[in-house]
């Protein structure tokens, strides 16, 4: 059966990710440093965790782990996967081994994103649990929650929504009169992937102009249109990534729909493996 790799984001770090691996690929982690100016082994292991769990320092992390973890699999198995994808951050993994970017590239990339993105205040997310997305945008319209962007669409069952603190806050009462099981306001400043991140894409657009993007050698699946990448346009693609929403529901069904997969998450954790399995 063919495989399928998947790469988590934020959300997925924790300290001891990566121990097996940091020995393994001394080159890259060396590399790694370099780029960063302090250990990510070190970071990794010992943290502390509230380091770990910044944005500056959880996106870089969780990329080099990610890629690790794939090069640790490539070892054991070469044959290319039919397909790629990751879920936010852990979509430059799948640009990674689709070989649009190398190693280097690929890390500076996601430093640059990480820096800009945790500098963003006064925004905030809540993940919806126990409603269709359907229904989720039904609430919206109808409460007139009009500053509230979804972010996320993870499962049939979990979304992420988007936007201003206050505003964020103020969503809950309308989507537990709704029927939403859970309504949890996440420990985040910023409106992640979300129309209010549309000035963070722009300086992010123009730092990641300076890198040349090859055409992907295995099919990369896109947060933003849950297709496959389009080759001359990457660089506009992962820029608009940023603001947003990550279509992981439709993404997994896209795939599914080409045939019979296995699909095996590479990196720390299994959030997607447990997502994956809620979609139909």
């Amino acid at each position: 059966m063919s495989k399928v790799y998947v790469f988590p984001g934020q959300g997925s770090q924790k300290i001891g990710m990566g121990e097996e691996l940091f020995e393994k690929y001394a080159d890259l982690v060396a590399q790694a440093d370099e780029i960063l100016g302090y250990s990510i082994k070190e970071l990794c292991l010992e943290g502390p965790a509230e380091k770990l769990s910044q944005t500056q320092y959880t996106q870089p992390a969780l990329y080099i782990v990610n890629a690790l973890s794939y090069y640790n699999q490539l070892d054991e198995d070469s044959e290319k996967p039919a397909y790629v994808a990751g879920h936010s951050l852990g979509e430059y993994n799948a640009l990674l081994a689709a070989e649009v970017f190398d190693f280097a590239t690929g890390l500076k990339l996601v430093v640059k994103r990480g820096e800009i993105m945790s500098k963003v205040e006064g925004g905030g997310m809540a993940a919806v649990l126990g409603m269709s997305a359907d229904d989720i945008k039904a609430t919206v319209a109808n409460a007139g929650l009009d500053k509230v962007d979804v972010a996320n669409f993870n499962s049939p069952k979990q979304t992420v929504l988007s936007g201003m603190k206050e505003d964020i806050v103020n969503a809950e009462s309308a989507f537990k009169d709704a029927g939403a099981k859970r309504y949890i306001v996440l420990p985040v400043s910023g409106a992640f992937h979300s129309r209010y991140m549309e000035g963070p894409q722009e300086e992010f657009k123009a730092f990641a102009d300076q890198f040349t993007f090859n055409a992907p050698t295995i099919p990369v699946i896109s947060n933003i249109n849950a297709t496959e990448y389009d080759s001359a346009d990457v660089l506009n693609t992962v820029a608009a990534q940023i603001s947003s929403s990550v279509r992981w529901v439709e993404t997994i069904q896209y795939i599914k729909s080409k045939g019979d997969f296995e699909f095996m998450e590479l990196g720390p954790g299994k959030v997607l493996t447990s997502l994956i399995k809620q979609i139909g």
